[in-house]
């Protein structure tokens, strides 16, 4: 876990331990449930929970900040967002229940009480919100329009109650067809490692105006 306590200097030694257990309990998993590349199995700390945790960088989610992950996969950005913030709330979600099978698993495993794992479709959620996670499942207008209804009124937050969108690559179309105001974060510059390249952070405030 070097490059976590390398970026996330201080954490408790439970959350040490539990984010520790990841790697060998996402490796015990991937060999019955496919759910992340052999490649990236190997940089499972880079590429998944580092990747994961860029949005803590962002904000540190207040004690009862309710967040949901959608289109989780194998529980990321969740999984990682939870351990460091076992005050706030995670529902994770997935249209396919394998992958929530997994999930599940590994919240027992690790003894995470603040994780509700889900299988539904995005567009089929209910529910109030302060976050909404994910890490590229669709275009950013399709998934504004998943889950805009799903953000709560109320915020407890240094940011805006609204969506946390993990995405890499050239993201400017899609940007411009976003009928809100949005702020980009470039993950190279918390990150040095090269996998950071491009990718980015963006944050979409759906719930009263941006602060500046």
């Amino acid at each position: 876990m070097e490059l976590i306590r390398k970026y996330f200097p201080g954490l408790a030694a439970d959350q040490y331990l539990q984010l520790g257990m990841l790697l060998e309990l996402y490796k015990y998993w991937n060999q019955r449930i496919n759910i992340i590349s052999r490649k990236d199995i190997e940089n499972l700390e880079e590429r998944h929970i580092l990747h994961s945790l860029a949005i803590a960088k962002i904000i540190n989610f207040m004690p009862g900040t309710r967040v949901l992950d959608v289109g989780t996969g194998g529980g990321f950005p969740g999984i990682p967002l939870a351990i460091l913030c076992p005050e706030a709330e995670f529902t994770l979600v997935d249209s396919i229940g394998k992958k929530i099978k997994v999930v599940n698993e590994i919240v027992k495993a690790t003894g995470l009480r603040n994780v509700e794992p889900i299988q539904a479709r995005a567009e089929d959620l209910k529910g109030n919100f302060d976050f909404i996670v994910s890490r590229a499942v669709t275009r950013l207008p399709v998934f504004m329009k998943w889950v805009k209804k799903l953000v709560s009124r109320e915020h407890n937050n240094d940011l805006y109650n609204g969506i946390l969108y993990l995405k890499g690559g050239d993201i400017d179309e899609e940007l411009s067809a976003l009928p809100v105001p949005y702020v980009v974060y470039d993950l190279d510059i918390n990150f040095s490692e090269d996998f950071f390249n491009g990718k980015k952070l963006v944050y979409i405030p759906l719930r009263g105006k941006m602060k500046k």
